[in-house]
């Protein structure tokens, strides 16, 4: 994201929570400010210095809160429902910060651009960017957010709402295919549940990053674009080159076999995700170019381990 605003000739100043994050923002051409999504007057103070937003950051690892918001979440109650207060928790620090951003920039009017995840979607049909998110989703927790951030355009702020899909691949991917990976090797099979043929909408990160530029450069208050290169990518697919790659078998598991075998992610491997992105392509002009998931997933930098 850094590198394609700096190309594009923004100067950037990036929020980093540790010092290997600020190295990384500075070699990438940005400024650094130091703080994290729990330090609201970190973010007030950060937001001050800009013209606009992108916000880009969420919890997604138990490591990211601070230790107070830790030690509520791993000892607040029923050790089951360790997931649930981790999602709570990082769903309410994202919609603070959603409201932080936004009262800073009511009175210029300027950009406020929000990831948020396709993964809140209906499924088992192609949705659009005119839908709202299904409350009976996986990803329920976070449409506060979504919420928020379109409701800001009402404060004269031209906030504008990203999805992105559950795969943002490419080189240095972190999330969900090398958990998906990770999962494979543990358990020495790849998976998918029932038959695979539910989808995973995808993305290469290049193209992603190209978009969140267009929706801070010429996006619409209120809007909701969708960063999505592929509509859905069968999970049996993904699979079968993971088990390939690895030298593993395949096998279809059960919803509750999937809860015990990914964990948490279970209910998003079996997901239906398919989504459209025809809108985003024409409101913003753009024009995702590739590569495809299961080629850039078929590479030996992808089961490189450390």
């Amino acid at each position: 994201m850094v590198r394609e605003l700096v190309d594009s000739g923004h100067e950037v100043l990036g929020m980093a929570r540790s010092a290997s994050g600020a190295t990384a923002l500075i070699e990438a051409g940005a400024r650094v400010h130091r703080g994290d999504l729990e330090d609201l007057d970190s973010l007030r103070r950060g937001v001050a210095e800009a013209d606009g937003v992108i916000h880009l950051a969420y919890f997604h690892g138990i490591s990211n809160p601070k230790v107070a918001t830790r030690l509520r979440i791993l000892l607040g109650g029923n050790p089951r429902r360790i997931p649930a207060r981790f999602a709570a928790a990082g769903a309410d620090t994202d919609r603070r910060a959603i409201e932080i951003f936004g009262s800073a920039l009511a009175a210029s009017g300027g950009p406020l651009v929000v990831a948020f995840p396709t993964m809140t979607l209906a499924s088992e049909h192609l949705v659009t960017e005119q839908e709202a998110p299904d409350p009976q989703s996986p990803g329920a927790v976070r449409i506060p957010s979504e919420e928020a951030t379109l409701a800001l355009a009402s404060s004269g702020v031209r906030s504008s709402v990203v999805r992105i899909p559950p795969t943002v691949h490419g080189d240095g991917d972190k999330a969900m295919v090398p958990r998906l990976i990770a999962a494979a090797r543990k358990a020495e099979f790849a998976a998918y549940v029932g038959d695979g043929t539910n989808r995973w909408s995808a993305v290469h990160r290049d193209n992603a990053a190209g978009l969140f530029r267009l929706a801070l450069e010429n996006g619409k208050a209120g809007a909701r674009y969708h960063a999505v290169g592929e509509e859905g990518v069968p999970m049996r697919r993904i699979a079968e080159v993971i088990g390939r790659r690895l030298n593993l078998p395949t096998k279809s598991l059960t919803n509750p076999e999937s809860a015990r075998h990914f964990g948490w992610l279970g209910p998003f491997v079996a997901r239906d995700n398919h989504v459209s992105s025809e809108l985003t392509r024409k409101q913003l002009g753009w024009n995702p170019a590739g590569p495809a998931l299961l080629s850039d997933i078929d590479r030996a930098e992808y089961f490189t381990s450390d």
